[in-house]
């Protein structure tokens, strides 16, 4: 998967959550925090765009149904990994070392 399109799948999740009814949106933003600090143990300390591509890629998102239960077990439209889990990794990726001002920071020869 290449980075344009993971974004691009991250802020539409982002988009669902900011649109979502008021009585809903607060178990989203939880689990979007719980999922968010899931990711931090997962990478660890400093990770480029590209190990967080990775491990949407290479590790799905299906673990996270099991923090989303866990942080919001009485909000089912708080589960969706297409949601959530995507709002979470887009907010993650301003983490990312070579993520800045809303664009990847493409390495200097």
């Amino acid at each position: 998967m290449s980075f344009e399109t993971a974004v691009q799948q991250w802020r539409d999740g982002e988009r669902r959550v900011a649109g979502a009814q008021p009585h809903e949106r607060p178990a989203m933003d939880r689990v979007v925090e719980r999922l968010v600090a899931e990711l931090r143990r997962r990478l660890g300390g400093p990770f480029t765009v590209d190990e967080l591509v990775d491990l949407y890629e290479r590790g799905g998102t299906s673990w996270t149904l099991d923090v989303a239960y866990a942080a919001a077990p009485g909000a089912p439209w708080a589960w969706d990994a297409r949601t959530v889990a995507d709002a979470a990794f887009a907010r993650y990726l301003r983490e990312a070392s070579d993520y800045a001002g809303g664009r990847r920071i493409e390495p200097e020869d």
